[in-house]
């Protein structure tokens, strides 16, 4: 199938004659295809991730001790991830859109 769309991307003016049956298989992985594109990128969207409190630092372009009151005023708490004082960036993706 992919030697298929090859010579149509060299050739874009080319002529191409079907079966019925082979062109219902070239639909179906032209949907497969796309749907785990998609799939990947909504599983990449949802993945959670814990940056350091000198990576949210930067990020959010504030100072570590604003981070610290932030915590306390629960603006945004840390979290314990492995022992270490973590945030979680849909937390921070949050803020960074206006929210929270």
């Amino acid at each position: 199938m992919d030697k298929l769309f090859e010579l149509i991307k060299k050739h874009p003016d080319i002529n191409i004659t079907l079966k019925g049956v082979d062109l219902i298989e070239t639909v179906d992985y032209c949907i497969n295809k796309t749907r785990k594109e998609l799939e990947q990128q909504i599983t990449d969207a949802n993945t959670e991730t814990y940056p350091s409190k000198s990576q949210v630092s930067k990020i959010l372009n504030v100072s570590e001790t604003t981070l610290w009151r932030w915590d306390k005023s629960g603006y945004l708490k840390t979290i314990e991830v492995g022992g270490k004082r973590r945030y979680r960036m849909s937390d921070i993706n949050k803020i960074l859109e206006g929210g929270k």
